[in-house]
């Protein structure tokens, strides 16, 4: 623990507290160890038993980490800052960022004729009592869901992915519970699990999605939720082919009681077949957020899913929310069914196809191994992050540490292609190369 910061405290709150505190100046980084039990307990002049409330409450609001040998420390990116932007390594002046994983944005559809369009409407507005999903985007998903095999008995919109999933998992779990996660998976949706005071279970990633050998070690282990990204997977590009879903499916059969939550984040930007699993448990959703496609700032995600779970998402929201706003959902509904616009997003796609792959066959000619079929980002595995991220920044790229995404997966570093222009391709390349030859233990090899 830092010498300057000193946890205080008598009672279990006032110690969780003050930890927070800490978390919340800065004085308590990412990554800070944390007293042991009984040495914390002697200083306080506290019961080890007050202390170790304590640290319980603060590893289910996911401030603090148990692992093992390594003690009890704050986790990479606690749910106590004020913007978790704050938490990513700095950019360097002048360096190409690469780190924050969003969508080139010259390449989302403008939104002005749209918004103009839905400013000339005319009508009355909207009260408490008609909010909620509009009939006609509900139609509307349903028919693109299906298109791609999901068949949604319900629909809802929610406001983005991950909005959707801590929805579904608060109405489905309770604080202890276990989730089979991907590992490496989605930093965001590895935070919210620690947040609600979820327990996460790894589940191996290869380039066709988790694997069924770890999904069933998972479920094993009591796994009350499973979560799969289907194509463009973060932060390693995989997706969910036509023989692992069959595989994956059989693994869940039979599993009605586990909630199961499928992410097709990039949605429209995929230009590889998606093969869902909607419908393998019960109990189950499908989320495809409009963020990739159609920028951040629409947060705005279709949730499909059995009658039941949708329901239950719809409650929850009407106890909070409410509902996303309607003109937020006929902005959606007007870019959905713009040809225009859809000939932009599939443009997109292959630019971000391109760029992905050039960079994957740069690395490869230099004997690198990179991970990446779909989607906006670059896994490579090194034996030392630290050294790679560091190495890279001094020559002027900012690139993601793999500590930020996985468990009990090997180091690697994430590395984003949507900034990338064509003529920065071989530099990088370059200078992956160095960055990765100056880890200690560093073998190069071709997959």
């Amino acid at each position: 623990m830092p010498a300057h910061y000193q946890v205080s405290g008598a009672t279990s709150a006032e110690i969780s507290a003050s930890v927070e505190s800490g978390v919340r100046t800065g004085e308590l980084p990412s990554g800070a160890p944390l007293p042991a039990v009984r040495a914390l307990a002697d200083e306080l002049g506290v019961s080890p038993g007050t202390v170790a409330k304590a640290y319980q409450v603060l590893r289910q609001r996911g401030v603090i980490e148990t692992a093992g040998r390594n003690g009890t420390r704050i986790r990479p990116r606690p749910p106590v800052t004020a913007s978790r932007a704050d938490l990513r390594p700095p950019v360097p002046p002048g360096a190409l960022d690469l780190s924050a994983g969003e969508p080139d944005r010259s390449l989302l559809p403008p939104l002005g004729p749209h918004l103009a369009a839905l400013a000339a409407e005319t009508g009355r507005p909207i009260g408490y009592a008609e909010a909620g999903v509009l009939p006609e985007l509900a139609d509307l998903l349903r028919e693109r869901l299906a298109a791609d095999g999901v068949a949604a008995p319900a629909v809802i919109v929610t406001c983005g992915a991950l909005d959707g999933a801590e929805r579904l998992l608060t109405a489905h779990l309770r604080p202890g519970d276990a989730v089979a996660v991907e590992d490496p998976g989605w930093a965001n949706f590895l935070d919210l699990v620690a947040a609600l005071g979820l327990r996460a279970v790894p589940v191996p990633v290869d380039g066709a999605g988790p694997t069924p050998h770890g999904l069933r070690a998972a479920l094993a282990a009591g796994a009350r939720a499973v979560v799969v990204t289907s194509r463009a997977h973060n932060p390693t590009g995989a997706y969910v082919t036509a023989e692992r879903a069959a595989e994956l499916r059989e693994v869940l059969a039979g599993q009605d009681g586990v909630l199961l939550i499928e992410d097709d984040h990039a949605g429209e930007l995929a230009a590889v077949p998606l093969h869902p699993l909607a419908g393998a448990t019960r109990t189950w959703a499908f989320l495809r957020s409009a963020s990739k496609p159609y920028g951040p700032d629409l947060r705005l995600a279709a949730l499909g899913g059995d009658e039941a779970t949708v329901a239950r998402v719809a409650g929850r929201m009407r106890l909070g929310a409410g509902w996303v706003s309607t003109l937020l959902q006929r902005l959606a509904m007007g870019l959905w069914q713009d040809p225009a616009v859809a000939a932009g997003v599939a443009a997109a796609g292959r630019s971000y196809d391109h760029r992905r792959d050039a960079l994957r066959a740069a690395l490869t000619e230099r004997g690198v191994t990179a991970h990446g079929q779909t989607g906006i980002n670059v896994w490579v595995p090194v034996p030392d992050e630290t050294r790679a991220v560091t190495a890279l920044r001094d020559e002027g790229y900012a690139v993601a540490p793999g500590a930020l995404y996985r468990q009990a997966t090997p180091p690697g570093i994430r590395i984003t292609i949507s900034p990338l222009a064509e003529s920065d391709i071989p530099p990088l390349a370059d200078a992956v190369v160095a960055a990765a030859s100056s880890t200690p233990g560093w073998g190069r090899t071709v997959r």
